[in-house]
């Protein structure tokens, strides 16, 4: 198949004895090494309340990187669209179109992206979420983004005309998140482009495909169905040092799986020196067989296989390489050495 397109899923993840300000900078500095490498894409998640997660915020993190880049795709991998008022969401999405036009991206997801305490939090409407409103209001955002707004009509017969922002140009290009029958299926009812989040789940992807393509009715938009896929991966100059750097994340994903308190992100050294365990070492070693680790040829390999399985053109890394204890905390040596043996191999 033609060469395939790289695009970027961000964390911001926050190893011991690193601060918010330094994380948030190695993952700027990383938005800049994958505008200049030619990446598609840069997407940042959105989690809460995670010791080694700083990617709390898509938005504010995305006009950031919007300040230091000039090529790359921006976006939300993704707003966690039951936290968030939809009117909020397009107004956010329709300013960053306005700073950056045609380069954004606005992926919507489901989860809530932590827990029930943080949902209430961030809703204010108790521990039940809107959900089982996600279908309508990913279609309000869609009308709140478009140069004719939103109307809304009352029961007396009046209506009332909202928009994301008073004159807009252009708008982000809307993308449905989800590891999920549900997902895939609503992105395919809806005429939407559609991301299975491989990186997280694994589970269900060749059915997730199957279902979003079959069922696709097209739209005015995407007259064809259109989808990527994530995938975590680590890349360094031997197989031994990316399979070490690729520790600390596997630990870190163990420790969620096992419902273990969470801290931040241990540095190469301390994952080594850590002790076994025999339930942390056996989810470790699930996930290492999902995950692409290696050399930059041999991780390129992978990709282009797995995007020629699945009839992609496009794909999109989670680069989760470890640090090590000396390298300088404000930069993105292990992620960024990833990005760049890939996109070489490529």
């Amino acid at each position: 198949m033609n060469d395939v397109a790289l695009s970027v899923l961000d964390l911001v993840p926050v190893r011991t004895d690193q601060t918010s300000t330094e994380a948030i900078a190695s993952s700027l500095a990383l938005a800049e090494i994958a505008d200049r490498l030619g990446y598609r894409r840069y997407w940042f998640a959105e989690h809460h309340n995670m010791p080694a997660v700083a990617s709390t915020t898509p938005p504010v993190l995305i006009a950031a990187a919007a300040t230091r880049t000039a090529r790359l795709r921006l976006g939300s991998g993704g707003v966690m669209l039951p936290n968030h008022a939809p009117l909020i969401v397009a107004e956010q999405f329709a300013a960053l179109e306005a700073i950056a036009p045609g380069r954004i991206d606005l992926g919507l997801g489901r989860a809530p992206g932590s827990d029930p305490v943080i949902t209430q939090l961030l809703r204010g409407s108790g521990t039940t979420s809107d959900v089982e409103q996600f279908p309508r209001h990913v279609q309000d955002i869609a009308a709140l983004l478009s140069g004719d707004g939103a109307t809304v009509r009352f029961t007396s017969g009046g209506e009332y005309t909202v928009r994301a922002t008073p004159a807009a140009t252009g708008s982000p290009e809307v993308w449905l998140l989800g590891s999920s029958d549900y997902s895939a299926q609503l992105a395919a009812s809806q005429g939407l482009p559609y991301v299975f989040a491989n990186h997280f789940s694994g589970q269900g992807l060749e059915r997730a495909l199957d279902l979003y393509r079959t069922g696709y009715r097209p739209s005015e938009e995407h007259p064809e169905p259109r989808t990527f896929l994530t995938v975590n991966a680590v890349a360094a100059p031997t197989t031994e040092e990316a399979e070490a750097r690729a520790l600390p994340q596997l630990r870190m994903m163990a420790r969620l799986r096992l419902n273990q308190p969470l801290r931040a992100l241990e540095t190469v050294e301390q994952a080594a020196a850590a002790a076994a365990d025999p339930a942390t070492d056996q989810v470790v070693q699930d996930a290492r067989s999902r995950w692409f680790v290696g050399t930059g040829e041999s991780v390129a390999a992978e990709v282009r296989s797995f995007a020629e399985r699945h009839g992609v053109d496009e794909v999109m890394l989670s680069p989760v390489a470890g640090a090590l204890d000396a390298e300088p905390k404000d930069s993105a040596t292990g992620r960024a050495q990833t990005l760049e043996l890939i996109a070489a191999a490529l």
